[in-house]
């Protein structure tokens, strides 16, 4: 069993906390650069019928 399986996370939630700690460990002037990626969005749209439902 995975470390992060048998601490009660997800592998997204591993992921995620590993890009996090990597990030804080750069040097300054890369770490602004790297600060950028960690922003993220989730888009969710309901297909019928293999089309997409727009609003």
């Amino acid at each position: 069993m995975s470390a992060w399986r048998a601490a009660g996370l997800n592998y997204i939630n591993y992921s995620n906390i590993a890009a996090r700690l990597l990030r804080q460990a750069l040097k300054p002037e890369f770490r602004a650069e790297a600060a950028k990626r960690d922003v993220s969005a989730i888009k969710i749209n309901k297909w019928v019928d293999g089309k997409p439902l727009s609003k």
